[in-house]
């Protein structure tokens, strides 16, 4: 089990894992191991049988932070330098870790409009991703604290929040690059000969991404990924704010979010309403370009952040 926190190259990418040959265990293990050979053969058993039982419990729920959220986070730190930022240094210089940042907007709040209305675009963008943003750096700052101590059960408790808040940053900034005013229609090129593979036509593709989105109980998302192992696209739905790479092990291409703050101000409790709305601004550049990056061979991160460094270059040139 292990937690990626640190950027590329720092020497300290990997601050803890659970194998031999890696970094050292926390002070307070190492002092048990050393009271164990004093201790009695029926003892020393069981007390390794709990320490096998707490790893295993503890990597079953992390393995989805490292894959999903903590190394996503990592990558979308890099990238929205838009921004000269990185994300959580080594684990010694917590004082000065840089922060995560709210990205910009590739366009204006009302530049979605009639189909996303300005007022939802500010409240969305810079309070709801915003509060993610805040209470992710919060949540961090807390975690790396538990880890230097070797604090297990403060880590099990900050991980809820660490997975909501990081997946509500790596959501949402997929899905501002996702949207575009000059977007809708159909994909070109060899995104839409996959869609024709995948699922027989671009109308069934859309109709089965509306159907899945609109299904979703409650809030989450729906998804259109690339499976880079069988080099197809797939559709899926996840809760809450719950990352696609780190549920199913896709690269995300086209996100729908379909909590009702995306909404609800124009379109109240009429999902299906948003749903037909919004295919008139989905940004297909953007979105195969997504899927040539995982063609290639990008990682499922490198790939999510397509639209955020090309929109930073963007800004640079204005």
């Amino acid at each position: 089990m292990s937690l990626l926190l640190a950027s590329p190259g720092s020497g300290a990418d990997w601050l803890w894992q659970g194998r031999p040959g890696a970094a050292r265990p926390p002070a307070w293990e190492r002092r048990a191991q050393g009271a164990e050979s004093v201790e009695d053969g029926g003892v020393l058993a069981a007390r390794r049988r709990v320490r096998i039982c707490v790893r295993q419990a503890v990597g079953a729920e992390r393995r989805v932070l490292i894959r999903g959220v903590a190394a996503a986070l990592t990558m979308l730190s890099r990238a929205a330098r838009s921004t000269s930022r990185t994300l959580v240094p080594a684990l010694g210089s917590l004082g000065s870790r840089q922060k995560h940042s709210l990205p910009d907007l590739p366009y204006d709040y009302g530049a979605l409009e009639p189909h996303i209305n300005a007022q939802i675009m500010q409240l969305h963008h810079s309070k709801h991703h915003a509060t993610y943003v805040n209470n992710l750096n919060a949540i961090e700052e807390k975690y790396l604290e538990a880890l230097e101590k070797g604090d297990i059960t403060a880590q099990v408790a900050l991980q809820p929040g660490l997975k909501f808040n990081g997946g509500g940053h790596i959501n949402h900034s997929i899905f501002w690059t996702n949207l575009s005013p000059k977007g809708g229609g159909e994909p070109k090129g060899e995104l839409l000969e996959a869609i024709k593979r995948d699922f027989g036509s671009f109308e069934k593709f859309k109709e089965k991404l509306t159907t899945v989105s609109v299904g979703v109980q409650g809030s989450g998302w729906g998804w259109l990924g690339f499976n880079k192992e069988q080099g197809r696209l797939q559709i899926a739905a996840c809760s809450n704010q719950d990352p696609l790479q780190g549920t199913t092990g896709l690269i995300p291409l086209l996100g729908i979010d379909v909590w009702e703050h995306a909404y609800y101000l124009q379109y109240k409790n009429v999902r299906p309403d948003y749903l037909k709305a919004i295919w008139n601004v989905i940004n297909w550049e953007n979105v195969t370009e997504r899927y040539m990056a995982g063609k290639k061979g990008a990682t499922a991160l490198e790939s999510c952040l397509v639209g955020l460094k090309k929109d930073a270059r963007r800004k640079k040139t204005k």
